[in-house]
């Protein structure tokens, strides 16, 4: 008991001293969202490095990723913030999903394991978050039990959210569908592959920044 109350106390103690500047923004949304792809995107564009790989086998984010201290800059004024890329939530995970990759069935149980353990940690750090971008990718049908359940665990903890509509290089993009399922979430469409439109994303991050400033 002793022990939670000290844990709870450091939280506390450490939310009232937090440094201005000291944003976490997370990365939410399900496997191949383009999660990964985005935070590339931005640290190439502000620190000219790559923060995750990329594939096409979902999951292949398994971990927590971070970034401290990036700092992106708009009209003459800059916001940090930490980037934080989590791997993608998803309802359920099935090893034989991972065989039609080429996995051999030990590599693929293993990596339904990681990726399970992976899902436990990104909802575990949704506590610890100050601003969250969900990806959906709008190419396929945005009204999912994944998405519901992301955005609605974050409007319960009341954490200001940004939903990017990622993909729109694809034919088969919809910006107003996603629009028309999360009509009180501001959205904006994206290439996190070719950069379509990174211009008009910059500026509503920058506002999701100092929003949970």
């Amino acid at each position: 008991m002793i022990k939670i109350i000290r844990n709870f106390a450091r939280r506390v103690f450490s939310g009232i001293f937090k440094k201005k500047g000291e944003v976490k923004l997370g990365f939410y949304g399900s496997p191949n969202a383009g999660k990964t792809s985005l935070a590339n995107a931005i640290c190439q564009d502000w620190l000219g490095e790559d923060l995750g790989t990329v594939s096409k086998v979902p999951h292949e984010t398994r971990e927590i990723q971070v970034k401290e201290k990036v700092v992106i800059e708009k009209d003459g004024k800059k916001v940090e913030f930490k980037l934080i890329d989590t791997p993608g939530i998803a309802t359920k995970i099935d090893f034989e999903d991972f065989l039609k990759f080429g996995m051999k069935k030990k590599e693929a149980q293993g990596r339904a394991k990681e990726a399970t353990q992976g899902i436990i940690e990104s909802i575990k750090w949704l506590d610890d978050m100050d601003a969250v971008i969900v990806l959906i990718d709008a190419s396929i049908n945005p009204y999912s039990q994944v998405n519901i359940t992301i955005l609605g665990n974050l409007a319960a903890r009341k954490i200001p959210v940004l939903v990017v509509a990622n993909k729109i290089d694809l034919k088969k993009a919809d910006i107003k569908k996603v629009q028309g399922a999360f009509p009180e979430y501001e959205v904006v469409g994206i290439s996190a592959k070719t950069g379509d439109n990174m211009e008009e994303f910059y500026e509503e991050l920058f506002k999701l920044i100092k929003k949970a400033k």
